[in-house]
């Protein structure tokens, strides 16, 4: 097995630039930390190689490379590195195809978007579709907080407005998101074939978006509470629509 000593060793300071949004987009790839992550992308075909600061943790099938806790601690996204560093290859481009998809207006925060994955894969949605303005998928504290889920659901980068109209030729229902005075969650019936629309966690979905949805529906609520996480409220409607609240 390779072991590689040295922070300033060539392949090391190629991978720590991975870091950097702009590094990983023009090598296609990025870096994912952790166990359970690493063995989520051993069942694709991206993962390449393997960083390991103890030999029995090394994975079969790709590259394994012993590190010293010095090159750990330098690639590693957090205070306490796990001991396990993966490399691997952006993800294939899905086409614009399924019965239920999500769809993403600017959702910045890396934390609500995995969550957001994490519910997609849980409910059964077909495809994830985000705007430019959106978290970049590969982004590592997105990644984490996906628990593994991105291995497992399509990712699509697209116009919004573009994929809004393609889908609705398609026969698919778009359905809207609003804080109140719309269609009920419980009142909606659940078309076969959706999207759901959700936006941005200050100012909610653009009006020139939401104007192209067939329907917009809310989650009821006390007055106590001025409005619902993204990802909460997002979590609770996909549930609704996949027909699992009432099982």
């Amino acid at each position: 097995m390779k072991k590689i000593e040295s922070v300033s060793n060539p392949l090391i300071a190629s991978l720590y630039k991975l870091h950097e949004k702009k590094y990983r987009d023009e090598s296609r790839k990025f870096l994912i930390e952790g166990h359970h992550l690493v063995e989520a992308a051993g069942r694709t075909s991206g993962l390449e190689m393997v960083l390991i600061a103890n030999e029995n943790d090394a994975v079969s099938g790709v590259e394994n490379i012993l590190v010293t806790e010095a090159v750990m601690n330098k690639l590693s996204f957090t205070k306490s590195p796990t001991g396990i560093i993966g490399v691997c290859s952006f993800f294939e481009e899905p086409k614009l195809s399924g019965d239920r998809f999500l769809l993403l207006d600017n959702v910045q925060d890396p934390g609500n978007l995995g969550t957001l994955v994490r519910s997609a894969l849980g409910f059964d949605i077909d495809l994830v579709v985000l705007n430019s303005k959106s978290v970049d998928i590969y982004n590592d504290k997105f990644i984490r907080s996906t628990q593994g889920a991105i291995f497992q659901t399509k990712l699509l980068k697209a116009d919004l407005n573009l994929t809004i109209q393609e889908l609705k030729k398609a026969g698919v229902t778009v359905i809207g998101t609003s804080m109140e005075n719309h269609t009920p969650i419980a009142a909606l019936l659940p078309p076969k074939r959706y999207a759901l629309l959700l936006g941005n966690e200050g100012q909610g979905i653009n009006p020139k978006l939401q104007a192209l949805a067939d329907q917009v529906t809310y989650i009821p609520m006390n007055d106590k509470l001025e409005s619902l996480n993204v990802a909460v409220a997002g979590s609770i409607i996909m549930c609704y629509l996949s027909g699992n609240l009432k099982k």
